[in-house]
């Protein structure tokens, strides 16, 4: 991995340069300091979504000032792009009034870390911790970098420049913003359910389900590493519409029967060697369910895969991919995975 990777990246080693050597003349004039994080994230073409999340988020102010919590006085910051903010369809800056304030701030210290990590750390295995704890009793949630065929992924996110650096610490480039709940995927659905994470509630209908069917035990094995499929509630109302069964409303699964309901959803959870995976650990191919239904994953594609379950026509597309839970990754789809 280069320090700056040209390939499907906007950014260059000159342009980065010129920002920073330029865009902060006159604060160099005033006071000989080099700019902060925040300072060149702001200078720097394409990141002014990081910077309006940051404002929003409350981090703005340390990513601005020296590292307190650290011998070093640095962060070390993997920084999405806009066009990373638009996979999530957060384009502009008021679109981010779609995420609770806290689950954003929370998003964004996932994305930090203490002290300088740099490129020559960031090898295939390697864990980077972040600022985001879990629960009490509070553990750092950490980062997976991943060697693709050469190419670099902090968990799916692609390391597109690396080393840009700054007064208080260093940037990291990539292409897609990372995800993290510090809960387990029961946890982690209902956080969702409940409307914590977005401001209109998702996986509503997949934590009825999974109450239905008891199953929140399961997803909660702190000894577990799955790799989970989870459907938006729009997928459970086109299932619905498939089934001649009208979902309109979470409890309306009930009114499939149990054993159905159980095997659908062991079909989208997975105990792959290895724990949980992340699309940059995926390929296309077959993988075998809990329940020993076959699923198919299509080919990936810009960091995506489809999925299909042996009772689907139309296979599934991620709509948001790569949530790290603390036993698990789990991909949200857009249909019901059906078997065979």
């Amino acid at each position: 991995m280069k320090n700056i990777n040209p390939f499907n990246s906007k950014f260059s080693i000159a342009a980065i340069a010129l920002f920073i050597a330029f865009g902060f003349t006159a604060c160099k004039k005033d006071s000989d300091v080099s700019p902060t994080i925040a300072q060149v994230a702001v200078t720097m073409p394409g990141f002014s979504q990081l910077e309006a999340a940051a404002i929003r988020g409350g981090v703005a102010v340390v990513l601005s000032n020296k590292n307190a919590g650290d011998p070093s006085g640095a962060f070390t910051v993997f920084a999405p792009t806009n066009d990373a903010f638009a996979k999530l369809g957060l384009v502009n800056p008021q679109d981010l009034n779609v995420l609770q304030k806290s689950f954003l701030t929370n998003v964004l210290l996932y994305h930090v870390n203490n002290g300088n990590t740099l490129q020559t750390s960031l090898t295939g295995g390697a864990s980077v911790s972040s600022l985001l704890v879990t629960p009490p009793p509070a553990t750092p949630v950490t980062k997976r970098i991943i060697n693709r065929n050469g190419e670099f992924f902090v968990n799916g996110s692609k390391i597109l420049a690396t080393n840009v650096k700054a007064d208080n610490g260093t940037i990291h480039v990539i292409d897609r913003v990372l995800l993290a709940s510090g809960a387990n995927i029961a946890q982690t659905t209902i956080f969702f359910a409940e409307g914590k994470g977005f401001v209109n509630p998702e996986l509503t209908y997949l934590l009825e389900a999974v109450l239905y069917c008891d199953l929140a035990g399961a997803l909660s094995d702190a000894n577990a590493k799955y790799t989970v499929f989870a459907p938006t509630n729009q997928a459970f109302r086109d299932l619905g519409q498939l089934l001649g069964v009208p979902l309109n409303q979470p409890s309306d699964i009930r009114k499939l029967p149990k054993a159905t309901v159980t095997q659908v959803l062991l079909t989208h959870v997975f105990n792959l060697s290895g724990g949980g995976k992340f699309t940059s650990e995926l390929n296309a191919g077959t993988i075998t369910a809990l329940n020993d239904q076959v699923v198919t994953l299509g080919a990936y594609t810009n960091g995506y895969l489809t999925v299909k379950g042996r009772g689907n026509s139309t296979a599934a597309n991620m709509a948001i991919p790569d949530v790290q839970t603390t036993n698990g990754v789990v991909h949200v789809i857009d249909r019901v995975l059906l078997p065979q």
